[in-house]
């Protein structure tokens, strides 16, 4: 065979064979697992508890939230669910009883029920609407429990008054093809594990009948064909602001480039509010980003040097809930105060603390609000200058890499990045320091002129 075509036909089989999942760096074992319980097998049913846990640093589900879905392998339906709800309940009718099941479809969407549910329909950890925090932000709320009753696909019969019939087979059978309901995850398939031990008191401990896992890890490339945000720069000592590259996200004109000017804004904008299905709709820009990151060297000290982010929601149609910006730049190690926003280290790869999460302060800008509402939050970080690495030249002052909600984005070229003026490269005070200098050579002056 002709080396030419050996080689990519060599590619192309490793890359078909390869899964969809996502690898993101900053946050290699991140995932969302789910966690299929078999509590008790009444012989007709089985009881299950399933737990939805979000072990990702960084990335969350907001609104509208977790659709789980999954497929029965056989002819199994759902008689009765506390914490959550299907979506729909299917065709039910060869079921003559007066009580009806829950759900009779073959493939049933499962979502959360909100908060403020009635206590008879929820269950331990439900209610919380889909949304999950990431591990870093607010553990108590990274995950999501509830509990259901389903009838064996060998007893499904037309009369639940009669006595079943006998069981064929006494193990479980797991069901096929979970998904999310969310964009840009996909699942595995059902992997078992050691069953899950539990306790009421601290003191006693049960073990279910059987435990499966299903992971699903998220995947930048299909949640979205084009990235959502990108980084501007700028700093004290350069008089032009580095923009965004154009095309960052899209580029106007192209189908499906959807932007409106600030002039032309409708007066009632009626699109749904915080559903990542929904097609953004952008202020028109040259990056055509729905979210702008502006990264600004605003100040240096003697042993300290000041950064201002401001984060700005070019969207009009979504607001950004529970929102975080992670940052890799090698000064983080050397955070002394972050004004505005929670901070946390990642330390990702041992003692490397190069990388850090910043989210908003619950009640005061955990909302990022749209930008027909003038949409910003904006923090200053206060750097201790590292005498032996620190400097503003070749753009040391500025981030390697920005993600927000867990999406990289586009950052400028490193040959636009602002640069130290030819006769101030010197530079490494504000004019704080320029001015202490003065009044002490102003105090000498004085005093030789005294004496």
């Amino acid at each position: 065979m002709n080396p030419f075509f050996t080689i990519p036909l060599f590619f192309f089989i490793i890359l078909s064979l390869t899964p969809s999942y996502g690898y993101d760096s900053l946050d290699p074992y991140g995932n969302i697992t789910v966690t299929w319980d078999f509590l008790a097998d009444n012989g007709d049913t089985v009881d299950v508890k399933v737990s939805i846990y979000n072990f990702q640093l960084f990335r969350h589900v907001e609104q509208p939230g977790w659709r789980l879905g999954w497929a029965w392998t056989g002819d199994e339906v759902i008689w009765a669910m506390l914490g959550a709800e299907a979506t729909e309940q299917g065709n039910c009718t060869r079921f003559r009883g007066q009580t009806k099941p829950h759900c009779c479809q073959k493939k049933p969407t499962i979502i959360d029920l909100m908060p403020g549910t009635p206590y008879n329909l929820q269950s331990a950890n439900c209610c919380k609407g889909g949304v999950l925090t990431s591990i870093t932000q607010d553990v108590s709320k990274y995950g999501a429990t509830f509990q259901m009753n389903y009838r064996k696909a060998s007893l499904i019969d037309y009369d639940p008054t009669d006595p079943p019939p006998p069981q064929e087979d006494g193990n479980f059978t797991m069901p096929q093809n979970f998904t999310l309901g969310i964009p840009g995850y996909s699942c595995g398939k059902p992997l078992q594990v050691p069953p899950t031990k539990i306790t009421k008191d601290g003191k006693r401990w049960t073990q279910v009948l059987d435990t499966w896992n299903v992971t699903c890890m998220y995947s930048q490339f299909l949640a979205s064909p084009a990235p959502k945000c990108c980084v501007s720069l700028s700093a004290f000592y350069y008089s032009t602001i580095v923009s965004c590259p154009t095309c960052s996200c899209n580029c106007q004109g192209l189908p499906g480039a959807i932007c409106v000017n600030d002039d032309k804004i409708p007066p009632l904008l009626s699109l749904p509010q915080g559903n990542d299905t929904a097609q953004p709709l952008v202020r028109c820009s040259r990056h055509m980003c729905p979210i702008r990151v502006h990264w600004h060297v605003k100040q240096s000290y003697k042993e300290y040097w000041r950064v201002k982010i401001t984060i700005t929601n070019l969207n009009f149609v979504k607001n950004y809930s529970q929102w975080n910006l992670v940052v890799l730049h090698p000064n983080l190690r050397s955070v002394n105060r972050v004004f505005s926003f929670n901070y946390k280290p990642l330390p990702i790869y041992g003692n490397l603390n190069d990388t850090g999460m910043f989210w908003g302060l619950e009640y005061y800008n955990e909302m990022l609000l749209t930008h027909g509402k003038n949409g910003n939050v904006q923090t200053e970080i206060l750097l201790h200058k590292n005498k032996e690495e620190f400097s503003f030249e070749e753009g040391w002052a500025f981030p390697r890499k920005i993600s927000f909600n867990g999406d990289e984005c586009v950052m400028p070229s490193p040959d636009h990045y602002p640069s130290l003026p030819d006769n101030a490269a010197h530079i490494t005070t504000t004019t704080t320091t320029t001015t202490t200098s003065f009044i002490v050579l102003f105090s000498v002056l004085m005093l030789s002129i005294l004496l």
